[in-house]
């Protein structure tokens, strides 16, 4: 009797939201208050992360957390006593925000796993291996914001073909100084958006990078990447480098990056934080003004 193997499911179902960070650079506002719930103008950055992991059909979102940081449990699920005092008060229109905005049981399945020190985005994702489901999985970095119709992930989902590469990263091209800020890849030709390559190197030194091709927070990631997080040694600052285990998995499941058509901003930055909220506040009429007449008060306050 010929036993058949069932073939590897392709689907992108599990995104996984690595938000353990103790976020020391908007210290003291996240001494209280989690960076990824800070706003960009009345949105929280994991708000924006949950909307886009939505519309590219994910089924499972796991957030990896620390147990400091219990209010992004609080803000992702339903809190039904708030809406409903919200609604008693005639307050209709705010209570169906927090109710569209809220993971609900029936429309995404949602886990809490707990990273307790700070070991890294490799261990981060490695603490969600055993949520995930079958096939490949998404990481999505929330203080990486993307904006831009239609969203990043949905992008790379529609691009990712694992014959071609196993492990997809969102690249973007930085200046020859930026490059030792990031995981680089060593390109060896392009197909439309996707940028093909045979491996990447973590935070080069200018001189020695491979490429101006920068790998910015969205993956869509083989199954694999947890054998190889699985026993890897610490890399650069003394953790387990994500890009460590994509670079391990190269000769087997192949590497691409993806050329997004939206505009990142770095909200891990207090720059990249204030450029998001203009950027975000000019896309909506009510506020466009008010961040045009404010530009020639800023610059005569210099």
């Amino acid at each position: 009797m010929t036993r058949t193997t069932a073939p590897t499911p392709t689907r992108v179902r599990t995104a996984i939201f690595p938000v353990a960070g103790l976020g020391t650079r908007f210290l003291p506002a996240t001494k209280a208050t989690p960076k990824e719930l800070l706003p960009v103008l009345d949105q929280p950055l994991l708000q924006f992360a949950i909307d886009e992991a939505r519309a590219a059909g994910i089924e499972r979102m796991i957030f990896v957390s620390h147990p400091s940081k219990d209010a992004i449990e609080r803000y992702v699920r339903q809190d039904d006593e708030l809406e409903e005092t919200l609604r008693a008060k005639g307050k209709e229109s705010m209570a169906d925000m927090l109710q569209d905005n809220a993971l609900c049981d029936g429309e995404a399945q949602v886990r809490f796993v707990m990273q307790d020190e700070p070991l890294g985005l490799g261990h981060a994702v490695l603490c969600a291996a055993d949520g995930v489901l079958p096939g490949p999985v998404a990481v999505i970095l929330p203080d990486d914001l993307i904006l831009g119709e239609p969203g990043c992930l949905s992008e790379m989902i529609e691009a990712y073909d694992r014959e071609t590469a196993g492990h997809m990263v969102a690249t973007m091209e930085v200046g020859e100084a930026e490059v030792s800020s990031y995981g680089v890849l060593a390109v060896t030709g392009r197909d439309g958006p996707r940028i093909l390559a045979d491996g990447m190197v973590e935070k080069p030194d200018p001189a020695d990078a491979p490429s101006r091709q920068a790998v910015v927070g969205r993956y869509v990631l083989d199954g694999s990447i947890f054998d190889d997080l699985r026993g890897l040694p610490a890399g650069a600052g003394g953790e387990i480098q994500l890009t460590d285990a994509i670079a391990r998995g190269v000769g087997t499941v192949g590497l691409c990056g993806f050329r997004f058509t939206g505009t990142r901003f770095d909200c891990g930055s207090k720059q990249g934080m204030l450029q998001a909220t203009i950027a975000y506040a000019g896309q909506h009429p009510e506020f466009r003004d008010t961040v045009i007449d404010a530009r020639p008060d800023m610059l005569a306050a210099e």
